[in-house]
């Protein structure tokens, strides 16, 4: 590849994702998830805080590795810097050297893409400080996004005010949608695979300003596999080839190599800001088989987390836990077994846990007492950050008050824990647009595009101070950021 050639190359094939951070450590991800782009001899990633300190790590043609098994194209590298300060400011640059034209230009390195983030705080602040703020959203379909989502989500990043511009980000699921699209019923085990690592490049690229401000988390919910993942009853026709063994086999392998090498998703993830407030992250999706939507190995550090908090908790998850059983596919309440477990464990210390999730395609914000020890759960669920359009437009959904108690008295019992009424207030539901019948775009009413952030501070009489407010990704307000949907902010002290 000449110079030139490399002057002319679209750097936005190129990825710099800032996944997991800590107090005192970076996980950067860069490299590119487009087939026709050259693998470096030489690049680095360049990583400098606030005041000037740097690192600089290189990467050789050998350190590069393929996120896709049987595919030698598309290449990713992951350097975990350590050493980091608490609480600071960086910024990290990812380079490709380019050789000289003998004669013409020297040799140089181009700049490929940046990404900032902030090292977890060593507590949560108090009130007079800019509070720790998580952002929160799930499903994104791109059809129709047109870049409002990642371009809403840099603005509230870079210009919003303390009290909503993220430090990091959990994204919930559905951030591809793999099996939509009659595509998906290719009978040929590469082209499947080329259509999974197609449809994450384009995300990708639609999602840059998520993924390079601030960490990221990412779990998988069905549509990173397929509709009710790994169950493959559906009656869709796009899914009839999973019926097939070596279909269903290849599509799996392709979807779970992304999940594990893209979306940098672990069964459990657990960490703590100080001793103010402790996160688990939990992968209910991926290993699901019929007697539950974990293994137990992983269940039981879910639950241990949950039985041993000494400090308020939140819970990260991909589908939500206040809901109905669905006669048309799987929920958690599909698993009686362990989701008595589950709630059992939240009841147990007494401690407020706030759930995170997405995956119902409607925003709102629900609590309800949990057990006899006077803690609460208080779920809140940000869906979607793009909505599916066309005949898919037809699984959108908009909020309701259901189930009137949790635990479900109608679907099942869960012993210490009382069936008691769930707070839903309509002041804390994302807003929805009107569809038409007719419309080959949105046929159904729908909720708005959104995002969420949920922020957190000490009060100086104790306790922490939970904020969520939801942002709509397709209108602009004041300087020009997403405007706010709710009216006000949803406010509680947590114990």
């Amino acid at each position: 590849m000449s110079q030139f050639e490399v002057a002319a190359t679209d750097t936005s094939k190129w990825t710099l994702a800032i996944h997991r951070v800590s107090a005192n450590t970076a996980e950067v991800w860069v490299g590119t998830l487009y087939p026709d782009l050259r693998m470096p001899d030489l690049a680095r990633i360049e990583l400098t805080a606030s005041d000037g300190t740097r690192q600089i790590h290189e990467i050789k043609r050998d350190d590069w590795q393929r996120p896709f098994r049987y595919m030698c194209k598309r290449f990713f590298y992951i350097h975990e810097f350590d050493g980091l300060r608490a609480g600071v400011n960086y910024e990290a640059r990812f380079f490709r050297h380019v050789d000289s034209l003998v004669g013409i230009l020297p040799a140089y390195w181009q700049d490929l893409r940046s990404g900032y983030f902030t090292t977890l705080p060593e507590r949560i602040p108090a009130a007079d400080e800019k509070p720790f703020v998580i952002g929160l959203g799930s499903c994104f379909f791109p059809n129709r996004d047109g870049g409002h989502a990642a371009s809403s989500y840099k603005a509230l990043y870079e210009r919003g005010p303390d009290t909503a511009k993220p430090d990091i980000t959990f994204l919930t699921g559905d951030q591809v949608y793999l099996d939509i699209g009659f595509d998906s019923l290719s009978p040929v085990s590469s082209e499947i695979r080329e259509r999974v690592a197609n449809d994450y490049a384009e995300n990708w690229r639609a999602l840059g300003s998520f993924l390079n401000r601030g960490g990221t988390w990412m779990l998988p919910d069905d549509h990173e596999y397929w509709n009710d993942y790994p169950f493959y009853d559906s009656p869709l026709p796009t899914l009839l080839a999973l019926k097939i063994a070596p279909i269903r086999r290849a599509w799996t392998k392709a979807a779970r190599d992304a999940v594990t090498n893209i979306q940098r998703t672990k069964p459990v993830d657990i960490f703590s800001i100080g001793e103010d407030l402790s996160i688990c992250l939990a992968d209910f999706r991926t290993e699901r088989q019929e007697k539950g939507f974990s293994p137990e190995k992983s269940f039981k550090q879910v639950t241990d987390w949950a039985r041993n908090l000494t400090c308020p908790g939140v819970l990260v998850i991909s589908q939500p836990l206040i809901v109905e059983k669905n006669s048309m596919e799987r929920n958690l309440l599909s698993f009686p077994g362990q989701y008595k477990r589950l709630v059992q464990a939240l009841a147990h210390s007494g401690h407020d846990v706030v759930l995170l999730s997405g995956d119902v395609h409607y925003g709102r914000i629900a609590s309800v007492p949990l057990g006899d020890k006077g803690g609460r759960l208080i779920e809140v669920i940000a869906s979607p950050l793009s909505n599916l359009t066309g005949l898919n437009g037809l699984a959108t959904a908009t909020a309701n008050s259901k189930p009137r108690k949790f635990p479900d008295p109608n679907a099942i019992e869960v012993e210490g824990v009382p069936s008691v009424a769930v707070e839903y207030d309509k002041r804390f539901r994302v807003s929805t647009r009107k569809g038409h019948p007719l419309s080959f775009v949105y046929p159904r009413e729908r909720t708005s595009e959104h995002f969420m952030t949920v922020s957190f501070h000490r009060k100086s009489g104790g306790g922490l101070q939970l904020n969520v407010e939801a942002w709509r990704l397709r209108e602009r307000g004041a300087g020009n950021l997403p405007k706010r949907d709710f009216e006000k902010k949803y406010s509680v002290v947590l114990r």
